[in-house]
């Protein structure tokens, strides 16, 4: 309890991962309460109210707080419940991520030799391609949808915790500790689970962190492809799409999405850097 205070107070000392964890806290409450919170269905359509512009701008409507899209849907409503959906794909991803990049990662570390090449050369072989691409062709060859999305962005993250872990790993299993709890006939999987496994948490914690906004991003970019969120899902990156043919006479479609991405993407990614601060106080000095 002591050492979660302390790493709250050295958390406290980064500003700008204060504010962006507050932002986080704001989305989480939105994709929790979303049904409470968005004034309408944000897939009821009307016609008649098309196109309406946000209620600062002339022509306006109270109703509709940053106006309405090409169908007459909400905009605020869609942004409100794409938080639930970008929050959703970035917990599955980022969880088959860490789970299956963790196992692999600790297997290779701790049993090494021919073990650790197989594994690493796989690794490397999903490395040596550029991941964008790679979920695309993970996403083509599955089928275009939010589940295969999030299996392909999940898939392609794996190596990366894979090898965090293994470096991690190989840091530690030639310490004293780990000697001695072999030395009192610990089981490899004693060793690996309960020894080894708890010092390497602190790098992948915040390494997960950083990983959410990049599941974020690349969730946005496929359904901006056309091959993430299928409409009429209220999807950021898929909104994106859908409003660029409006940019000149709507352009408020176009920016609003943006600036949730942009801000959620931020956010995380400051959360991240002050968790890594809060961590190792001498890096942030």
């Amino acid at each position: 309890m002591e050492s979660f205070r302390e790493f709250i107070q050295q958390f406290k000392k980064n500003k700008a991962a204060v504010v962006g964890a507050w932002i986080v806290l704001l989305l989480v409450v939105c994709a929790i309460f979303a049904p409470l919170l968005a004034p309408h269905d944000p897939y009821v359509q009307n016609a008649q109210d098309r196109l309406l512009k946000p209620i600062w701008e002339h022509g306006g409507n109270a109703k509709y707080l940053l106006g309405t899209d090409d169908l007459g849907r909400d905009i605020l409503s869609r942004l409100i419940y794409g938080a639930r959906i970008s929050l959703t794909i970035g917990i599955v991803s980022m969880g088959i991520a860490v789970f299956f990049g963790t196992i692999l990662g600790l297997i290779a570390g701790y049993f090494g030799g021919k073990t650790d090449a197989v594994i690493m050369r796989i690794m490397d072989i999903m490395f040596a391609l550029p991941s964008i691409l790679l979920i695309v062709i993970v996403v083509a060859v599955l089928g275009p949808s939010l589940t295969n999305a999030m299996l392909a962005i999940g898939f392609v993250g794996i190596p990366g915790f894979a090898r965090l872990v293994r470096s991690s790993v190989l840091g530690e299993k030639e310490k004293e500790y780990v000697i001695a709890s072999k030395i009192n006939g610990s089981s490899h999987l004693r060793l690996i689970c309960k020894v080894i496994f708890p010092n390497c948490i602190i790098p992948l914690i915040v390494q997960t962190t950083m990983g959410f906004a990049s599941t974020v991003l690349e969730a946005a970019a496929l359904s901006f492809l056309g091959l993430g969120a299928q409409p009429p899902k209220p999807e950021w990156g898929a909104m994106l799409m859908n409003s660029m043919q409006y940019i000149a006479t709507a352009p408020w479609m176009l920016v609003f999405p943006g600036v949730m991405i942009f801000l959620t993407v931020m956010s995380f990614n400051l959360v991240g850097d002050g968790i890594m601060d809060a961590l190792d106080p001498k890096r942030a000095s």
